[in-house]
């Protein structure tokens, strides 16, 4: 029998392809981190859904987006854990590796922001978003990039911010937590090079979440912020889906240290 070879176009489309990929996606009940949840498992990766596990509303989120994975054929689960408690990383990525498998994709999606001048920052605020944003994905680093790179094959994507280049004056503690991510996807990336993992970042820009809604739902908010964007009109959690299929696979795998802006022209206006 006569076959046709693939066409260039389907070998490009082939290398998004993450079956026999795991992928653990912190902060991935709602927003962005869900969209990245739910694009990665289309692509064939199973998915370690985190969420904080707080309140029930967390549990249900966690549990819509297992319902829309597992509806689609596709494999995933969910992991309840508080990344503001010391060792929760550690913890988490071991639960992962004995419940599901080990981890191929690390994406640090989840983070805190508390908004409040620099002058009124009280030292559990300090800790509780240094504890979410730095500490537990430090564990996970130190947890899951070892046996990335000993299985020669392996992805981190950090989810940044535009606020890394571009503080927010009533954000500082939060800014300075992307920025310090920055720092450590570029230091890392050098590390982990020609071992096969990848570390990059993604600085997303004015996006509406759960998170903002309350803000970006004021007409007179949104206008200001829709008039700032070059592109005229707020980010929407899909739309950090295809960077991220790009960096989270083999189409991204000469892509190492790098950070993507994907802010609509905000931070060059």
């Amino acid at each position: 029998m006569v076959t046709t070879p693939p066409s260039a176009g389907n070998a490009a489309l082939a290398m998004f392809n993450l079956a026999g990929r795991t992928a653990l996606i912190t902060g991935a009940r709602r927003g962005i981190g869900r969209a990245i949840a739910v694009a990665l498992a289309a692509q064939g990766a199973a998915i370690a859904i985190h969420h904080a596990g707080a309140d029930a509303e967390e549990h249900d989120d966690a549990a819509s987006v297992l319902a829309e994975i597992t509806a689609a054929g596709g494999k995933a689960a969910n992991f309840a854990a508080n990344l503001a408690s010391a060792g929760a990383g550690t913890a988490l990525a071991a639960r992962i590796g004995a419940e599901l498998a080990p981890v191929d994709i690390l994406v640090l999606n989840a983070s805190i922001e508390l908004v409040e001048d620099y002058t009124e920052i009280t030292s559990e605020h300090f800790d509780r978003q240094v504890a979410i944003n730095l500490r537990a994905p430090l564990e996970l680093l130190q947890a899951l990039v070892p046996g990335m790179k000993a299985r020669g094959w392996g992805r981190v994507l950090g989810i940044g911010s535009v606020q890394q280049y571009r503080p927010a004056r009533d954000m500082m503690v939060y800014a300075g937590s992307k920025a310090m991510q920055l720092s450590w996807m570029t230091n890392l990336a050098r590390q982990v090079a020609g071992s096969g993992v990848t570390a990059n970042t993604l600085a997303p820009g004015a996006i509406w979440t759960a998170r903002n809604d309350a803000r970006m739902s004021d007409p007179e908010h949104r206008a200001h912020m829709e008039a700032r964007i070059p592109v005229g009109r707020l980010g929407r959690p899909d739309d950090l889906v295809g960077a991220a299929l790009l960096f989270c696979s083999d189409a991204g795998q000469y892509i190492n240290g790098a950070s993507l802006l994907v802010d609509g022209g905000l931070a060059v206006v």
